[in-house]
C-alpha cells in the first residue's frame, strides 16, 4: 500500500475522477494515466500515475492530509 503525507489540498477533476466512498474519502479514476502530483510534508514532489478504476483514499490528521492507495492501481515517480 503506498502511502503520502501532504500539507496541501487536492483538488480531483470530475472528469478524470468519481467520489466512490466518503468515510475516508474515496476516489476512482475514470480513465487510464490519470496522474496526481503531490508535494510530500517534506516538499518533494511525486507524480502518482494511476490505472483506469484505481482509488485513493484521503484523510485528514493533525494538520495534513494522508494519502493511500493501492501499490497495484499506481506507480510513483520522483520528480
Amino acid at each position: 500500500m503506498g502511502l503520502l503525507y501532504t500539507k496541501l489540498y487536492i483538488d480531483f477533476d470530475p472528469g478524470q475522477w468519481e467520489q466512490v466512498a466518503s468515510d475516508p474519502v474515496s476516489f476512482r479514476t475514470r480513465a487510464e494515466g490519470v496522474t496526481l502530483d503531490v508535494e510530500d510534508t517534506s516538499h518533494k514532489p511525486y507524480r502518482l500515475v494511476f490505472k483506469e478504476g484505481g482509488r485513493v483514499s484521503i484523510m485528514r490528521v493533525t494538520g495534513k492530509y494522508r494519502i493511500l492507495w493501492d501499490d497495484g492501481d499506481a506507480s510513483v515517480q520522483r520528480q
